[in-house]
Parts: C-alpha cells; structure tokens; sequence
C-alpha cells in the first residue's frame, strides 16, 4: 500500500479532509495529513481563507508544507485538493515521490520553481465548469509528459470546485465524488505495488 501525504485546500483542516484520509485508511493507505497552516485553522468562507493565504505568503506555505512531510519515508504520495493540489506539485519536484494526486486543479509549474520529478505519474481531478479551473492544467500536464511521466485527466460534469468534499454541500457532488475515489484507489493500488 501507499503512504500519502494528504494537503488541505485554502479551506483548511475542514472535516473534509480528514473524511478523504478515513476513505484512503480503509483501503489500507498510510495517510499524513499535512496542516500547513498549523493549529487546525479552518474556514468557512474562500475570501477570508484567500487573505489568510496572502497574508502569509505562498512560498513560506510551500516551505512549511515541504517542512511537514521531512520525516516521510522517499515514495510517498502528495495529494491535495485546490491549494492543497499546488502544495502536492511542489513537494513532488522537491522531493523523490512515486507519484501525485491533485483535486480541484493544478498549476503551472514555473509558479512553484521546482520541475517534475522523472518519470513520476500523476492523475488530475477536477469539474468541467470548475469556476477557478483554468490554463494551469494544461502546463502541468505539459510537464508532467516532459519528465516521462504519464498523466490522467478525469473531467467531471458540474461546477463543484472542492466537488468530494461533503462538508461543502453546495459544491458537493456525490456521485462525482465516488468516481473520483474509485479512480484514486486504482492509481494508488497500481503504483504502491
């Protein structure tokens, strides 16, 4: 099984998040979940989270996200959903990882200051009408193949930005959500062997 480094969204630790690891637990994953605001911060609301986000400052972010997986064995895999998902793509090219998991979208890499690691496969998740979805996927797609690796883009009907996060039941999407974790357990299953 795989040890996965699981990354909150600019939400934070909302229920959310712990609900994602509990589903890769059951399927017999190590899961760390990654509090890189520290103290359980959650939010409600995205404007007060994006100025909290701001405020702090995306690369000393990146640098305490990088800092909470320094004790995980080389392998793992970062997962992580919207913000969480750049916070995964960094560490994947800072550090030796089997792969990568991002929800709710992906960045372009020259964003981050690392590239992508060798080889290293990846699937990203996120809805067609996604009202932050945007050019970013492509470019990691891009590097993604650069590197050797191979890329799964699963494209779900719907507008839910966080959409298997069913402690946001405005952007929930149930069946959405099931498909996703069906295709994560695969991937997971395929690289931990």
């Amino acid at each position: 099984m795989a040890a996965v480094a699981l990354f909150h969204s600019v939400l934070g630790l909302r229920p959310g998040i712990e609900d994602a690891a509990e589903r890769l637990r059951a399927a017999g994953h190590d899961v760390h979940v990654v509090d890189y605001y520290g103290g359980g911060l959650a939010f409600d609301d995205y404007e007060p989270a994006m100025a909290h986000a701001e405020e702090v400052g995306f690369p000393a972010l990146m640098g305490r996200a990088l800092e909470e997986v320094r004790d995980l064995p080389d392998g793992f895999v970062p997962a992580g959903f919207s913000n969480g998902a750049a916070m995964a793509q960094y560490v994947a090219g800072s550090r030796p990882v089997a792969g990568a998991l991002m929800f709710a979208g992906a960045i372009d890499p020259q964003y981050l200051g690392v590239g992508w690691p060798q080889g290293a496969p990846a699937q990203i998740h996120t809805t067609v009408d996604d009202p932050w979805r945007d050019e970013g996927i492509d470019a990691a797609v891009a590097a993604i193949e650069a590197a050797g690796g191979t890329v799964e883009v699963f494209d779900y009907p719907g507008s839910g930005h966080l959409f298997a996060d069913p402690s946001l039941p405005a952007e929930y999407q149930p069946a959405e959500a099931e498909l996703l974790w069906e295709r994560v357990l695969a991937f997971l299953d395929r690289i931990g062997r």
